[in-house]
Formats: C-alpha cells, sequence, structure tokens
C-alpha cells in the first residue's frame, strides 16, 4: 500500500511493503532503503516488547534494524505507549467500553498480548474491568490465560530474556501463517467484550460462524491497528459492534503504529531514542491523531 498525503503542512509519502515472512529479504530491502528514505517502521515484528519498565530487545528485529547505518528505525512502541494508552481513556470516557450483552456486569477486556502493547495493558487496568491478557494463549500456544498484570511482569522477566532470541516467527504469524484461521483462543474471544491488540493474533483466532451462533462477534468492540476494507468487511459479518483503530486510516486502510511512528519521528527530525513520553504526546496533539471509532 501506498499514500501520498499531507501532516502539518509537510508532503508525506507512507508506503508499506511485505516480505511474505521472508527475514533476509526484508533484511535486504532495509539496506535498500537506508538514506533514501526519512524513516523506516518495522512491520510484522517487534524491536522491544515492554513489561513493568523494562524494555526487551528482540534480537531478530536488532538484526534487521542494524541493516540501516543512517536512516532511524522504529517499531511502533513509542505510540504504543502513548497513542494506544489515550485512546483506552477516550473509549471508558465516551461509554463506549461495556458488556456486550447489554447486563450491567463488568466489562470484559482481553488483550491478546500485554508485552506487545504495555500501555494498552495498563490503561485497561486504570478502570474497573475484568482484564484477561493472552501473552501465553497466543504467543506462546498455550491455554492458560492471564488474569493479573503484576503475573505478565513476572513471567516477563522470566522468560523474555530467553524467548527474545528464538526466530522471531516461532512467537508470532509471519507470511502464510496471517491468512491462517487457528482459533486456539477463540474461546476468550468469544468470552470478552472488548478485544485489543495486533490484529494478526486476533484475526488468525476468530470465532467462526455456527448455526447456532452466526454473529460470535456481536455486541464486541475491537481495538487494533493495520485493517484492510477486507478485514473490515468479515467483521461485520461476525456481528462485531464497532471497529476502533488508534492510527489515522489512509485511503481505507490503517496502517500500524510502526509506520505512524516513523512519520512522526521523520517530521519532528530527531532520533527515536531522544523522543520522551512528553515529546510523543506532544507531537500528537500538533498532528490531531484521533481514535478511528467505526460502528459496524
Amino acid at each position: 500500500k501506498r499514500v501520498e498525503t499531507t501532516f502539518l503542512g509537510h508532503p508525506v509519502c507512507v508506503e508499506r511493503r511485505g516480505t511474505d515472512g521472508d527475514f533476509e529479504r526484508a533484511r535486504q530491502l532495509i539496506a535498500e532503503m537506508d538514506g533514501q528514505v526519512d524513516a523506516i517502521g518495522l512491520g510484522g515484528i517487534d524491536l522491544y516488547l515492554v513489561a513493568g519498565g523494562r524494555r526487551y530487545v528482540v534480537r531478530d528485529a536488532q538484526r534487521l534494524a542494524e541493516a540501516a547505518r543512517r536512516t532511524p528505525v522504529v517499531d511502533g512502541s513509542g505510540l504504543k505507549n502513548t497513542l494506544e494508552r489515550q485512546t483506552v481513556r477516550y473509549l471508558a470516557e465516551a461509554g463506549l467500553i461495556t458488556p456486550a450483552d447489554g447486563s450491567q456486569r463488568r466489562p470484559r477486556c482481553l488483550l491478546v498480548s500485554a508485552v506487545d502493547r504495555f500501555g494498552m495493558a495498563e490503561a485497561f487496568a486504570e478502570f474497573p474491568c475484568e482484564c484477561l491478557y493472552g501473552d501465553v494463549i497466543f504467543a506462546l500456544k498455550l491455554p492458560f490465560p492471564v488474569r493479573r498484570l503484576a503475573t505478565i511482569r513476572v513471567l516477563a522477566a522470566v522468560l523474555l530474556p530467553v524467548l527474545c532470541r528464538l526466530p522471531f516467527q516461532v512467537l508470532y504469524p509471519t507470511g502464510e501463517h496471517q491468512k491462517g484461521s487457528h482459533r486456539r483462543g477463540g474461546k476468550w474471544l468469544r468470552w470478552a467484550d472488548v478485544i485489543g491488540g495486533d490484529y494478526h493474533f486476533i484475526g488468525t483466532n476468530l470465532p467462526a460462524a455456527t448455526p447456532a451462533d452466526p454473529r460470535p462477534l456481536a455486541g464486541k468492540l475491537i481495538l487494533t491497528n493495520t485493517t484492510t476494507p477486507e478485514d473490515v468487511e468479515r467483521l461485520r459479518t461476525l456481528g462485531l459492534r464497532a471497529l476502533v483503530t488508534t492510527t489515522p486510516r489512509l485511503q481505507g486502510r490503517s496502517f500500524g503504529t510502526n509506520v505512524m511512528e516513523g512519520v512522526l519521528v521523520a517530521l519532528s527530525g530527531r532520533a527515536p531514542l531522544e523522543l520522551t513520553e512528553d515529546d510523543y504526546l506532544d507531537w500528537l496533539q500538533r498532528l490531531d491523531w484521533q481514535p478511528q471509532v467505526e460502528m459496524l
């Protein structure tokens, strides 16, 4: 996808290129783009996983980032910690975090991976909802839900130093695996009223419509990114109430946080590690990026 648009009066070309999970092709492409573009976003892989104030570097992503010697490389973690945190608060204040069945019980919130979006995880924990974190279910493929953020911090401290050294495709669907339908977490997607996190984790595990339950997402809200018009139509047929994306929709597609963080970094003219949380919030206010709420 390639879009030419304007931000703060500056013409910007935003482009997303895929390599179907081919790591070496991705590394080669980054090396070719180095010095030719103003920022590079790593899509489909995290450079950093975050939990409890600690940041863990993913080895494969570091190898990709090192292919660029001049152009700044980002993975979206700065936006995840700021823009996504703000979005959860916005949804709560707007009264959109509610039980799917219209009852008076506490809303159930499922975040498919807390270490991928710790800002979102902490924001959910601020509100009176029943939270479930799916890191073990969706990344480690083990049927154990985690219900406390403190447990995620402990698991991260124990496991991430080892897991971050594994090939990334062990933890996250890449290439053709993004098009499959695993449904290992379908039980918990049915349980939740609000589902947040990476769309590849969500989309490959969506519950199937059945004659007994033709609209398994009825009344639910999904908070995610990187959705296409085809994704939106699929969610509509499954009965989803609302789709919320944290980054602007450009010509029908919501780009990933990595791409939009690249836009922000390029406009700032500063190195990513120089930007503080307050800097991100200041730039977000200037850009006026608002959550995209689509009632389906």
